[in-house]
């Protein structure tokens, strides 16, 4: 799309571009649908949902002895830099309510960036696409959902090319519809 913004009587033409960026969610503390439904209308404050996958029970990755896991995937569209949508995560997992563990330990809210229009970004915040992509069900089964034509920019393998290299366990089913 292509704005045209009157500027001292004469036009400037900037070209909106907006991305595609996947945002991967996950809860298993308190209500967890309701934490990513909140996450969620969040989100959509701030940027054009485009699709929201279903909700998905995950058994826990990493650390074993926690609750189980209900995720899901958002395709946005983003018009920012990759930094400016890590710090909007970020903000939107505080005011979600998300307090502080450890790493892959539970937690009320995790917004992750999955993939920002097959941007490849190798210095941190943010690394994309997410460096532990691939091998995470939990985040590839909703992916697979919303985006069946999804392609790793690195690689290249579909979503579920990526799904079909992966063991059964930890294992990842549907439990419904997402309330965005």
């Amino acid at each position: 799309m292509t704005r045209i913004i009157k500027a001292n009587s004469n036009f400037e033409i900037r070209n909106s571009k907006f991305q595609i960026a996947y945002l991967g969610l996950g809860s298993n503390l308190g209500d967890c649908r309701a934490h990513l439904a909140a996450a969620l209308a969040e989100i959509a404050r701030q940027a054009p949902l485009r699709k929201v996958s279903s909700f998905y029970e995950s058994e826990p990755v990493g650390f074993a002895e926690q609750p189980d896991f209900v995720n899901a995937v958002a395709a946005i569209a983003w018009e920012g830099t990759a930094r400016s949508l890590l710090t909007l995560v970020q903000e939107i997992e505080r005011r979600v309510g998300r307090t502080p563990t450890f790493r892959d330990g539970p937690r009320e809210i995790d917004v992750d960036i999955l993939d920002l229009g097959g941007l490849v970004r190798l210095r941190p915040d943010p690394v994309l696409p997410h460096p532990r992509l691939s091998s995470r069900r939990f985040v590839l089964e909703p992916l697979a959902e919303i985006a069946p034509e999804w392609a790793h920019p690195v690689s290249g393998r579909t979503v579920r090319e990526l799904l079909e290299a992966l063991p059964e366990r930890p294992s990842v089913k549907r439990i419904g519809r997402a309330q965005a």
